[in-house]
């Protein structure tokens, strides 16, 4: 059986105005601001266009749908806690995740004592291995800046109950830190190939060497891979099949962050030493990867799980 993993005229047009909608409200200089580049003045803003809300239960959108806004706002390097939004709403009351979606609630989901977005949440939930809880601080939440512009927070949490549809949840977060890291990824690609096109060296073109253009052709391919990856987990998602959903959503995250940090290495490499400075065309779009790639929910175990199905040791 072979699927479509195209977007549709409706999805593609989500996509547009979710691109349109950063290119209007994330300058250039606010994504190398070296504080935190998160603002919910911004992230209500996103909010309000509705797609937020894609793919909870109930709507009309679903997964394919997140894949589409995920992509967009990846190639934009656009920060929040994405993969916690879109997660919290599968697990979490009907009035509780409308709050999350209209931006009136942030939420973090991540294993203590160090979470991505803690400083920022009203709402934390906890991830054991392929199960999720409801979580409260115990004490205050001791702030500390990501390099990739989120403001983590160092806290202990008292576990409270056990949320239903945990493997629903987890399987749409990976969808979208996958789509996310697939498309940030792209872009640096694209970037550094541009740069390589024009920047000269002994009267040619950088680009037409090849030590310069097989690694970004190589990690390019990396990258197509990982987005067709999240894609499929989408459909099979939508399709109802959460458990292979699940699998595949594993395989895509591992796919996106290898490809992603990988996109880092190279496109670094390409563009020499402006690459390196805080000043240069990589950096916004690479912290933010790297930051997202180790954002992970249970990593470990979906590696495990994987290499299981293959009678491999992780």
């Amino acid at each position: 059986m072979s699927i479509d993993l195209d977007f549709d005229a409706g999805q593609q047009a989500l996509a547009d105005a979710v691109s349109q909608f950063c290119k209007d409200h994330w300058t250039d200089a606010d994504a190398r601001e070296p504080g935190p580049g998160f603002s919910r003045e911004r992230w209500r803003a996103l909010a309000q266009l509705g797609v937020l809300a894609a793919g909870a239960p109930g709507e009309a959108s679903g997964a394919l749908e997140v894949c589409a806004i995920a992509e967009a706002l990846g190639r934009a390097a656009f920060p929040g806690p994405l993969v916690a939004s879109f997660l919290a709403q599968q697990v979490l009351p009907a009035d509780e995740a409308a709050r999350i979606a209209s931006g009136e609630t942030l939420v973090c989901v991540g294993t203590p004592p160090l979470i991505a977005w803690a400083d920022h949440a009203q709402c934390f939930l906890e991830c054991d291995g392929s199960q999720l809880y409801r979580g409260e601080p115990a004490g205050g939440v001791m702030s500390e800046l990501g390099f990739g512009g989120e403001a983590w927070g160092r806290v202990g949490l008292v576990r409270g109950d056990a949320l239903p549809e945990a493997a629903r949840g987890l399987a749409l977060g990976e969808i979208v830190r996958a789509a996310y890291l697939a498309a940030a990824g792209a872009r640096l690609v694209a970037d550094a190939a541009e740069h390589a096109r024009t920047r000269q060296q002994f009267g040619r073109p950088v680009g037409e060497f090849q030590a310069v253009a097989h690694p970004l052709a190589q990690v390019h391919m990396r990258l197509e891979a990982a987005r067709g990856l999240a894609r499929a987990a989408a459909w099979v998602f939508d399709a109802g099949a959460v458990a292979d959903a699940g699998r595949r959503a594993a395989t895509a995250g591992l796919s996106a962050s290898g490809a992603g940090l990988d996109a880092v290495h190279v496109s670094h490499q390409v563009f020499g030493a402006v690459g390196i400075t805080v000043e240069g065309p990589a950096f916004p779009i690479s912290r933010r990867i790297r930051s997202v790639a180790v954002q992970g929910l249970a990593t470990q175990r979906a590696r495990e799980a994987l290499c299981g199905e293959y009678g491999w040791v992780a």
